[in-house]
């Protein structure tokens, strides 16, 4: 596989060639440390055939990851001590990157959990890291992997960055970075409220090559767009994504009685929210995969079915039609403008937009109407679509010519009936949104 590098831009991720690189992440943290090589087969293919480019895993594991072993029997680390790895814990680790790689998907690797760093929720810990530990262990694992090519340096692990923790994370990232200059590396910050970015804590630091927010699972309608936003706009200028939304099947808030569950419309709402906000792309989550929930485990936090099952609910899929729609236009050029929008609304029927070089496109979370301004897209006449999110289906509006202010109404209305206006400028040879030449 080829190697990832920052665009010129500064605003998306590309390969060696310049070819633009699209991150459609899936979660499944617990990788290395309850699944067989067959089950991460199985795992593996299924994100491979859904269009998934990039699976998030943990090197040592948040659910007693350091005295319950792996499926093999082995645990990670000799006495709790990060210098003192297990050589045959990490083989399997080696093996299923090398799997994945084989199958064009890149790692994001998490060499820990944070409960390893700081106790909270139900991480059991122990405590093992400070900041000498943590550089020479990142001296370790960063010369490991620093020749694998479908690696992605992914810091932290769902806490804060700041306080006492700031110096264990820089010392992890500063001790990788001293063995391994060349893989793209982040840092997984904690949810909660509106969500939080590595932002917050690493912007400047040399070793944050781009920025991960988790805008998380308190709420439905959650605007994830706002902290994407927000990263967008800082300086200097850094890539950015939620790397950890809410999760089609997690209880909404833990409180599946009062509030229900996250479906496939509240993970395709938080995808295109983000990715139209600014995103380079964008991570995918399912509550019982990403803990692969099954027989020999207890649920955590309400799992309510096996892993297997949960791999093929429909916001999966959903997703590659996401890729597919963004990969059928240029990348590189793409930008967020509300300016497109005469009213943008409100709440969970916020609507969002994105232009690039001879296109619009506008996210309608309710679908209905939608009062638009296209002529700052340029050509005089322009061929419409609607984009259909669950289906990835493609209708064709017609020809539109630009006027200051044209009105669309989308094939159908009400939470769920989402829907992507694409608009083409007219003279360019596209195929239909969604679809490759």
């Amino acid at each position: 596989m080829r190697r990832l590098y920052i665009s010129d831009n500064k605003r998306f991720l590309v390969f060696d060639d310049g070819t633009p690189f699209f991150w459609l992440g899936d979660t499944v943290w617990e990788l290395f440390h309850r699944a067989t090589l067959e089950e991460a087969e199985q795992y593996l293919e299924n994100r491979r055939q859904k269009g998934f480019t990039v699976v998030q895993a943990v090197a040592l594991a948040e659910f007693n990851g350091l005295h319950s072993p792996n499926r093999y029997g082995e645990l990670p680390l000799a006495d709790d001590d990060p210098l003192r790895p297990n050589e045959r814990y990490f083989e399997f680790v080696d093996c299923v990157i090398e799997l994945a790689g084989r199958k064009g998907l890149f790692v994001g690797l998490l060499p820990t959990w944070g409960d390893k760093v700081e106790l909270l929720w139900h991480g059991k810990g122990p405590i093992i890291f400070n900041p000498d530990n943590a550089r020479r262990y990142g001296q370790w694992i960063g010369r490991r992997y620093r020749d694998v090519p479908n690696l992605i340096w992914i810091n932290g692990g769902d806490r804060s960055g700041g306080g006492t923790n700031t110096a264990v994370w820089n010392a992890l990232a500063t001790g990788i970075r001293s063995q391994d200059p060349n893989h793209l590396m982040t840092y997984h910050p904690w949810g909660g409220g509106d969500g939080h970015s590595s932002s917050e804590w690493f912007h400047d630091a040399k070793w944050l090559d781009f920025n991960m927010a988790q805008s998380g699972h308190e709420r439905k309608d959650l605007p994830n767009f706002a902290i994407v936003s927000a990263d967008y706009q800082r300086i200097p200028i850094k890539p950015c994504l939620d790397g950890e939304p809410r999760y089609e099947d997690h209880a909404v808030n833990w409180k599946p009685q009062e509030n229900g569950w996250f479906d496939d419309f509240d993970a395709r709402q938080a995808a295109y929210w983000a990715i139209f906000a600014g995103a380079f792309g964008h991570t995918y989550g399912c509550h019982p995969v990403w803990q692969l929930y099954g027989p020999r485990y207890e649920p955590i936090s309400f799992a309510r079915r096996p892993w297997q099952e949960g791999l093929d609910l429909p916001g999966a899929s959903q997703m590659g039609h996401l890729r597919r729609l963004m990969e059928s236009r240029p990348i590189l050029s793409r930008v967020p403008d509300q300016s497109l929008l005469a009213d943008a609304r409100g709440g969970g029927e916020h609507i969002r937009a994105t232009r690039g070089d001879g296109y619009a496109m506008i996210y309608l979370p309710a679908g209905g109407s939608v009062r638009v301004l296209p002529r700052v897209t340029g050509g005089p006449m322009f061929r419409g679509f609607w984009f259909d999110p669950r289906t990835g289906q493609v209708t064709f509006i017609g020809q539109v010519k630009n006027r200051p202010e044209l009105e669309f109404c989308a094939p159908s209305a009400g939470r769920g009936n989402d829907w992507v206006l694409v608009l083409d400028d007219d003279d360019r040879d596209v195929p239909p949104p969604g679809q490759g030449k």
